[in-house]
């Protein structure tokens, strides 16, 4: 397994109230992947939500356009230490995909073109606190950046924010997703710095 890090250029500065412990600013946004990128064109792309019954909850690319794009100005933060401020972002809120999605389970398993996967409590992708974006800064994302979307949950560290997003399955108990099988901690808060087990 490989990561690749590009661009990573942090700075000192005064600490702004919006940095996370243990994190450092950057201007830049780094990529860090594990394993090959999927190339997935929008015209293949899909989106499932599937609860406890089996019944799968499915948006090709333009139905979830339609849902309704927002525009964002979020902070992200990487569990390796840094953390971009104020970065704009469009997308779909989770609370618009779930709205029709009935299910007594407390968590979902978040599955990404090329196998990743990852744990969420389903607390932290509703109420305003997780969207699917479609673009970062003024552009559509690009492949290393997860794009065509990617899950994004920024009060969480980024590997929650699964790139290459294709699916979301709804779970009784907090599974351990790949990360989280490998000494990442279950949850990830930066303000916590739940960073590993």
């Amino acid at each position: 397994m490989s990561f690749i890090t590009r661009g990573f250029s942090g700075r000192s500065r005064d600490r702004d109230p919006r940095l996370p412990p243990g994190q450092t600013l950057v201007d830049d946004w780094p990529v860090l992947s594990a394993g090959a990128t999927p190339r997935i064109d929008t015209e293949e792309w899909s989106f499932r939500i599937v609860d406890e019954t089996g019944a799968k909850h499915e948006w090709n690319w333009d139905e979830l356009l339609a849902l309704g794009v927002e525009d964002l100005t979020l902070d992200i933060h990487c569990v390796t230490h840094w953390t971009k401020l104020d970065m704009p972002w469009r997308g779909v809120s989770l609370d618009k995909l779930f709205e029709d999605v009935e299910s007594q389970h407390d968590y979902v398993m978040a599955h990404s073109y090329g196998g990743y996967t990852t744990n969420l409590a389903l607390e932290d992708l509703l109420d305003g606190k997780a969207w699917i974006a479609t673009e970062a800064d003024g552009e559509p994302l690009s492949p290393e950046h997860g794009g065509p979307a990617r899950l994004l949950v920024p009060h969480l560290y980024f590997w929650k924010s699964a790139k290459w997003i294709r699916g979301l399955v709804m779970q009784p108990r907090d599974d351990p997703g790949f990360w989280e099988q490998n000494g990442y901690h279950l949850h990830g808060d930066p303000w916590l710095e739940e960073r590993y087990w």
